[in-house]
C-alpha cells in the first residue's frame, strides 16, 4: 500500500467516525444504522418542502376578492346612507388585518348618545346644525314642484346590515327635483318612524335613498302604518337573506313606485343621516300620507329589529316646507 492510499484509508476512517458521532446519524426504522447521504437527503428534501408549503399558504395580507351582485354594483361607492349601510366586503378587497368600522349601536355605551365618540369621522353626530330626524312642524304652505318619481320593476338584493333590512335597487330608477336628477340606491326600513309629523309617529318608515352625479344625497320617507298588506315589503321580507351581512339577489322584480302613497304632497328640509356618520347636506322628502302594512308584515319587521330608530333631533330653527 502506498502513501496515498493509506492517507485516503485514514480520511475515510476519520469521516466515518464523525459522521456516527453526528446527532443525525440515529438508527434508522428498521433498526439498521441510518445512511450520512440518506439522511442528507432527507434533509433536504423536507427543507424544500417547507419552502413550497410556505410560499402555498397566504400570509396575513393576502387580498381577498369578493364579486358583486348587479344591484350591489350599482350602489355608491361612499357611505352609509340615512340609515342604509354599504354592504360589507363588497366595495373593496379586504384583509384579515383591515381596520373595521367602529361598532355602533340603538341602545347602551355604543347607542345614539355615544356615537360622537366612537370615531373621530362621528363627531357631526353630536356637533351637527342640522341633524335629522325631526319633528316636522310649522311646515310653510307653498306650492312645491312635485317630485318627479321615474321608478320601474327592477331587480333586487336584499341585506341584513345589522342594523336594518336594506333593498339595493338595480339601475334604472330616478327622482328628479328642484331641477336635479337623482338615481335610487336602496331603501330600507326603520321602526318606530324616524321622523314625527306633529308629534305623531308611526309605526315604521321606508327610507328611499337616492344620490346624483355629484354624490349628493336625496332621501324620500314613506311613514307606514297598520292597515292591509303591501305588496313590495311582502316581495322584500319573502327574501330575506339567513345571514347576515350577505346580500340575497331575487329572483324577482319590484316596481319602487308601488311602495309610495298615491298623494304625492311632502314635507321637505335639509337634513342629514340618521346613523353615523351623521353627515349633513341631505335633502329630505317626506311624504304626507302614510301607506299601510299588514300587522304581520309589521311583527316580521319587530322581530328583527324591535328598535333601530334614532331619537329626534332639534329643528334649529331650520326651514321646512309642505306642499299644499
Amino acid at each position: 500500500m502506498n502513501v496515498v492510499s493509506r492517507n485516503g484509508a485514514a480520511a475515510r476512517a476519520l469521516l466515518a467516525a464523525l459522521l456516527a458521532a453526528a446527532p443525525w446519524a440515529a438508527a434508522a426504522d428498521n433498526g439498521a444504522p441510518a445512511d450520512p447521504i440518506d439522511h442528507l437527503q432527507r434533509r433536504l428534501a423536507e427543507k424544500l418542502g417547507a419552502q413550497r408549503a410556505a410560499a402555498a399558504s397566504p400570509t396575513p395580507y393576502d387580498v381577498k376578492v369578493s364579486t358583486r351582485s348587479a344591484p350591489a354594483a350599482h350602489r355608491a361607492a361612499a357611505a352609509h346612507a340615512a340609515g342604509g349601510h354599504a354592504a360589507p366586503g363588497a366595495e373593496a378587497a379586504r384583509t384579515p388585518r383591515a381596520a373595521h368600522a367602529p361598532h355602533w349601536s340603538y341602545a347602551g355605551e355604543a347607542g345614539p348618545q355615544g356615537w360622537a365618540a366612537l370615531a373621530p369621522e362621528f363627531a357631526t353626530c353630536s356637533s351637527g346644525s342640522r341633524q335629522s330626524p325631526i319633528d316636522i312642524r310649522g311646515g310653510l304652505r307653498v306650492e312645491l314642484d312635485p317630485v318627479q318619481f321615474d321608478y320601474r320593476a327592477s331587480r333586487f338584493g336584499v341585506l341584513d346590515n345589522g342594523h336594518t333590512i336594506q333593498v339595493n335597487m338595480a339601475a334604472g330608477n330616478s327622482i328628479s327635483v328642484l331641477g336635479r336628477r337623482y338615481d335610487l340606491l336602496q331603501f330600507h326600513f326603520h321602526r318606530p318612524s324616524e321622523e314625527r309629523i306633529d308629534g305623531r309617529a308611526f309605526d315604521m318608515v321606508a327610507h328611499l335613498v337616492h344620490k346624483d352625479a355629484e354624490g349628493r344625497l336625496a332621501v324620500v320617507a314613506v311613514l307606514l302604518e297598520g292597515g292591509s298588506a303591501q305588496p313590495v315589503v311582502q316581495a322584500v321580507w319573502n327574501n330575506l337573506p339567513l345571514e347576515k351581512g350577505e346580500e340575497l339577489p331575487a329572483s324577482v322584480a319590484i316596481d319602487p313606485a308601488s311602495l309610495l302613497p298615491t298623494d304625492r304632497r311632502y314635507y321637505t328640509y335639509m337634513g342629514s343621516l340618521t346613523t353615523p356618520p351623521c353627515t349633513e347636506g341631505v335633502l329630505w322628502m317626506v311624504m304626507k300620507q302614510p301607506v299601510q302594512l299588514s300587522a304581520q308584515q309589521i311583527e316580521l319587521f319587530t322581530r328583527l329589529y324591535p328598535m333601530n330608530a334614532r331619537p329626534l333631533q332639534s329643528a334649529s330653527g331650520r326651514l321646512i316646507k309642505e306642499s299644499n
